[in-house]
């Protein structure tokens, strides 16, 4: 059995900027909605797709905020995509499938928490992240957790992490931390960069064990120097990016892995097609109730 994990904050984002717009029948903008359910329809006619759920960032804001003020917010994101999550929220679960809309935490810990908890439960083979944010690439853990960029069908195990950022999954908050997350609002540490550190980083993998003396760092002496006076000024910095970084994996998930097989939509599908002005989407919809897990 595979497990499904769906970023349902990033699938809205791709489909409202992605797919063209389109207007409900009450006049309300629904195009980034109804682009995610014809997705999230063509994913569970996948052969092998029985275990599902999918999260959403329910609020933009999050702890997050409280620990840095330049992180992330709802500020400049279209009000017609904002209203949009309530709606994407409700139509997916009328989808049949799992709900975590996240409030306090965001959605890619409520991804993370559910890949540590799932990956070594009996009977599943592989849990696949579905979205392509970097952040979620500390999740990956050999091949048994993975992610998949649905869009450009890229899959990334623990190789395939070390070839893209050049370290392995326990690294990347440290990566980011040091490189910076526009996305997520927080700057880096000036002088790094990526090549910088995953070359340094490849070799100690935390920042804890980046040595003070530049001739220990392995690098070019003047370059190095640079790194670890950079490193040396804004440790602190550096360690706050990580900890913005770093994915909780104890965000209280109330579901067990059982609850996240696929039954089929429930009524309400039709009711949420009909105010989506697409009363074809549930024609998509094949129940599997006697896949084979």
């Amino acid at each position: 059995m595979k497990t499904h994990l769906v970023d349902g904050t990033y699938e809205l984002f791709r489909h409202y900027f992605g797919a063209p717009p389109k207007k409900g029948p009450d006049g309300r903008e629904v195009g980034a909605t109804v682009g995610l359910l014809r997705s999230l329809s063509l994913l569970l006619a996948t052969p092998g797709v029985t275990h599902v759920a999918c999260a959403f960032d329910h609020v933009i804001e999050s702890f997050r905020n409280d620990l840095f003020s330049g992180y992330k917010t709802g500020a400049g994101v279209e009000k017609d995509l904002l209203d949009q999550f309530p709606l994407a929220e409700r139509a997916v679960a009328a989808l049949g499938i799992v709900v975590w809309p996240m409030v306090e935490f965001e959605a890619d810990d409520a991804l993370a928490t559910a890949a540590s908890r799932f990956k070594d439960q009996p009977g599943v083979e592989q849990v696949v992240i579905c979205s392509p944010d970097k952040d979620l690439a500390q999740s990956v853990s050999a091949a048994s957790v993975v992610c998949w960029d649905r869009r450009r069908d890229i899959i990334l195990d623990e190789q395939g992490v070390i070839d893209k950022f050049g370290v392995r999954p326990r690294s990347i908050p440290d990566w980011l931390a040091l490189v910076g997350d526009a996305a997520d609002g927080y700057p880096g540490i000036p002088a790094w960069g990526a090549k910088s550190a995953s070359a340094v980083l490849a070799r100690f993998d935390h920042l804890e064990s980046i040595p003070e003396d530049p001739r220990q760092i392995g690098l070019p002496l003047g370059r190095a120097t640079r790194l670890a006076e950079s490193l040396g000024a804004h440790r602190q910095e550096a360690l706050l990016y990580r900890r913005l970084a770093t994915l909780r994996d104890d965000v209280p998930l109330v579901e067990e892995l059982a609850d996240l097989e696929w039954r089929g939509a429930r009524a309400e599908l039709e009711e949420v097609s009909r105010e989506l002005g697409a009363e074809e989407l549930p024609k998509r919809i094949t129940e599997r109730r006697d896949t084979p897990a």
